[in-house]
């Protein structure tokens, strides 16, 4: 793994029941066991009502761990008004600074989700990518009206700008994300597909590349289960199927074949073609016995990719 490449693990998924003295001493784990960021999902209204806002988890844990980047992973930019978006990204970088990094999907997983917050599922490419093209306008100072179709306010505008510029990376399989991301993004942040696809992907977003003078951050977000010993694969599928399944509410099956599974050997063997495809960020949300077992494993990965 080369310098430029990251590895970042999910916020521990029971931080907000900890008292604060917890939270921070979680974090300083992580970031001690040489993990370079933390990420967090986003939704609203998610399969019956559970969500995170990205947003408001990675202000919460920015000044906790300083040592850790901040990555929103990603964020659904079409249930948000770009001009409150861009405020909110704004204030998180003015105390982050060049920590954060904003990856925008389109979600629709739940399209009662989208439904709930008055947006049209069938509208959420459109509108995604209308409220993208006015957030980076945003956040790189300028005075913008709406798009005429989505949002339809006039001389819109923050002040101070991010400095820095916050990274906006892509997510999405489709061809349609690829899109997205060669032409208004800063990256693309894949999930769910083979490392060929991976591959193929990254040659299409940077094919679109015109005079482009700041550097691609590509990467790849994936569950992960740990396990160990003679029967490691067989243990780690049985803690990441449960959380995926519980998550999503639907059958693991539908995601066997792009969740590494095992050891850490095991776990690094299949990410190589990842990194050797271009892959900067590794978003990696690990499911094992413990949440010990769990960092170690992400540490040890993190060491055989280095050293590969």
């Amino acid at each position: 793994m080369t310098a430029s490449v990251q590895l970042g693990v999910t916020t521990p998924w029971d931080l907000p029941e900890l008292v604060p003295d917890e939270r921070r001493d979680r974090l300083i784990e992580i970031a001690d066991a040489g993990i370079d960021f933390v990420f967090t999902a986003d939704h609203v209204s998610f399969h019956g009502g559970s969500g995170i806002d990205g947003l408001m988890r990675m202000a919460a844990v920015s000044g906790m761990e300083p040592r850790l980047g901040l990555y929103v992973g990603v964020y659904l930019l079409a249930l948000r008004h770009p001009m409150v978006a861009a405020r909110q990204i704004a204030e998180l970088a003015s105390f982050a600074g060049d920590r954060l990094t904003v990856g925008v999907g389109v979600g629709g997983e739940d399209r009662h989700e989208f439904e709930v917050c008055e947006v049209d599922p069938a509208t959420r490419g459109r509108r995604t990518d209308a409220a993208l093209v006015l957030l980076r306008r945003l956040l790189s100072g300028e005075t913008v009206d709406g798009d005429g179709e989505f949002f339809h306010f006039e001389a819109g505008r923050i002040r101070p700008i991010p400095d820095p510029p916050i990274p906006l990376v892509i997510g999405g399989r489709s061809n349609a994300a690829l899109n997205r991301a060669a032409t208004l993004g800063d990256g693309w942040i894949a999930a769910w597909c083979s490392a060929r696809r991976f591959a193929e992907g990254i040659n299409m977003v940077e094919a679109e590349d015109k005079g482009r003078r700041r550097p691609w951050r590509h990467g790849i977000q994936l569950w992960v289960g740990v396990g160990n010993g003679a029967n490691a694969q067989a243990d780690a599928r049985t803690h990441v199927a449960e959380r995926m399944s519980k998550f999503y509410k639907l059958d693991f099956e539908l995601f066997a074949k792009y969740t590494p599974l095992g050891t850490a050997e095991q776990i690094a063997e299949f990410l190589q073609p990842y990194v050797e495809a271009g892959a900067s960020t590794l978003n990696l949300a690990p499911c094992g016995a413990n949440r010990q077992v769990e960092l170690e494993t992400m540490a040890a990965v993190k060491k055989l990719l280095a050293a590969h």
